[in-house]
């Protein structure tokens, strides 16, 4: 048994009663959509054309959200239909990222995820889903797809139909009759200043507060461009470097979205890369320390105090990740789900086991320190001391699987970002030594400027090549283009110039930093780290999903 829905985009004549009928029945607050209906204008007068999509859940065999969700919140039924349960909801927003067809939605209400479940409430007992009742023009068929009798068996068989984003292996389940590409592809149709009948222009609930941040998007950029081409620019299809803007103008199509669900906003602000360069310092202050014991150099050796030093520094930092990450949920209360009530596919709870062990295994290692006299904690010093490095690097780069998984965001889905984060762990732990260093803490010598010159040497080289590499999809080579050559251009080459050109010339021609210099470039390559985190995780958010 596998339910599913077809769209018959020849009868669909876009009056929204699926919308409505939607709502009605599971009271969806204002603002936020289970089903929506997308409108696309198409063509120069009077020639033109009007298409209508009904947009929703796609109840995917393969679906990221039940695979990212942390607490099992998402889960699929014996029927095939995508559900959720909001009583297990901690409102990560993880579902959100991975669900490339942007079907799902934080409920002001009750601040957990929501989506269409199919009606499944109606689905138990023998009817048919709201919207399918309603429709005046029976454009939306539903049913079990396995029964070779049932209407959308028999559709599915007479008709040629398209998927959305067939190539993200999701697998769908909602069909299309004489689906449109410019409706069906998100940044195929520009998005104008104002929709067909709203102008909705404050976000609901968790997206209220970047309402103003995407005020601009692409607009500057647009304007920026059009001038110093004299209005006569034009970039290729697929070339623009903000689709959710109205850049028709710029793209030579006569193609425009007119009617959409409006934006949700950032998903993940600034707790999450906050959380990802407060994990980088907790991983490098005891990475750093152990690789200088393990190449033992005679001039920067660090030694057992100093792993101490970055012991402690690494428990400070731990719980500073743990903090925020706790934050930036929409449901903070339920915290420990993630825990006692894990979905093990999901990286979150990989990871928020490897935080746990990390910091479990860097309290061992420190008492092994402490009391390092006593036979037995000497014994299994060296054990702990590898061990905990191990967990370490667990830690650093963890986080890259858990962006692979949200199958939403393109960019993210660079076979670098381990390294990416990886390298990270060891900038931070050299611009956390030096700093500790330069005000007297520690006694790093010049193995953690050693360390920070060439982890900032890799870290240039990584970021270039996942910016320059030839990008596989049209959405992670928008991201690309928006970081380069867009509105995050000047951010960016702010980090990259203060957080890695100039801490990087400095080392490299100073031999012996005195302290308040060191003290500079240590929080300099600490910022520097956190901007372009920052844009990693803000630029892929902006491209738009339905």
């Amino acid at each position: 048994m596998k339910y599913g829905f077809v769209i018959d985009n020849r009868k669909c004549i876009g009056c929204h009663a699926c919308t409505t009928a939607c709502k009605s029945e599971h009271e969806v607050p204002v603002g936020v959509f289970r089903t929506w209906v997308k409108q696309v204008e198409k063509g120069a007068f009077p020639n033109t054309r009007r298409l209508f999509s009904v947009l929703r859940c796609n109840h995917c065999t393969e679906a990221p959200c039940v695979e990212i969700c942390p607490v099992s919140a998402l889960f699929f039924r014996p029927d095939g239909i995508v559900d959720f349960d909001k009583n297990r909801c901690i409102g990560c927003k993880s579902c959100m990222q991975a669900c490339p067809y942007d079907a799902l939605y934080i409920d002001p209400d009750t601040r957990t995820a929501a989506k269409c479940n199919y009606c499944a409430h109606r689905v138990d007992i023998g009817l048919e889903p709201a919207c399918v009742v309603v429709c005046p023009e029976h454009a939306i068929i539903s049913g079990d797809m396995d029964d070779p009798h049932a209407e959308i068996s028999i559709t599915l068989a007479r008709h040629q139909t398209t998927v959305r984003k067939p190539e993200k292996g999701t697998v769908p389940n909602l069909f299309y009759i004489d689906g449109d590409a410019f409706s069906l592809t998100p940044t195929a149709a520009g998005q104008p200043d104002g929709n067909l009948w709203s102008a909705q222009t404050r976000g609901v609930g968790h997206f209220a507060k970047y309402t103003e941040r995407l005020a601009w998007q692409g607009e500057d950029l647009v304007k920026e461009l059009l001038e110093k081409s004299g209005n006569a620019l034009h970039v290729p299809a697929g070339e623009n470097f903000f689709p959710q803007r109205n850049i028709e103008v710029l793209t030579g199509k006569n193609v425009k979205r007119v009617y959409n669900a409006p934006a949700k906003g950032l998903l993940w602000g600034w707790e999450v890369p906050a959380y990802v360069t407060m994990k980088a310092v907790a991983a490098g202050a005891f990475l750093v320390p152990m690789l200088s014991l393990v190449i033992r150099n005679s001039r920067g050796y660090i030694g057992l105090g100093n792993l101490f030093a970055g012991i402690i520094t690494g428990l400070i930092f731990l719980v500073a990740t743990t903090a925020l990450l706790v934050k930036d949920l929409d449901q903070p209360k339920r915290f420990h789900y993630v825990l006692l009530r894990p979905q093990w596919k999901s990286w979150l709870v990989r990871g928020g086991y490897a935080l746990t062990l990390y910091g479990g295994l860097l309290t061992l290692t420190g008492l092994a320190l402490w009391f390092v006299g006593s036979s037995v904690w000497g014994a299994v010093l060296p054990w702990l001391a590898v061990a905990t490095a191990i967990a370490a690097i667990v830690t650093a780069v963890y986080t890259a699987f858990l962006f692979a998984q949200a199958r939403g965001r393109d960019f993210w889905q660079s076979p670098l970002l381990p390294l990416h984060m990886l390298v990270h762990a060891f900038v931070a732990g050299g611009a956390i030594f030096t700093l500790l260093d330069a005000v007297g803490l520690t006694k790093a010598g010049n193995f953690a400027a050693w360390v920070l010159l060439l982890s900032l040497c890799a870290n240039l080289l990584v970021l270039l090549a996942e910016l320059t590499v030839a990008h596989p999809t049209s959405d992670a080579k928008a991201t690309a283009a928006m970081i380069l050559k867009g509105p995050y251009r000047s951010r960016f080459w702010w980090a990259v110039i203060t957080g890695n050109i100039i801490p990087l010339l400095l080392l490299s021609g100073v031999s012996l930093l005195p302290a308040p210099l060191a003290v500079a470039l240590a929080l300099l390559a600490l910022h520097g780290m956190y901007a372009v985190e920052k844009i990693w995780i803000e630029a892929p958010q902006m491209i738009a999903l339905s």
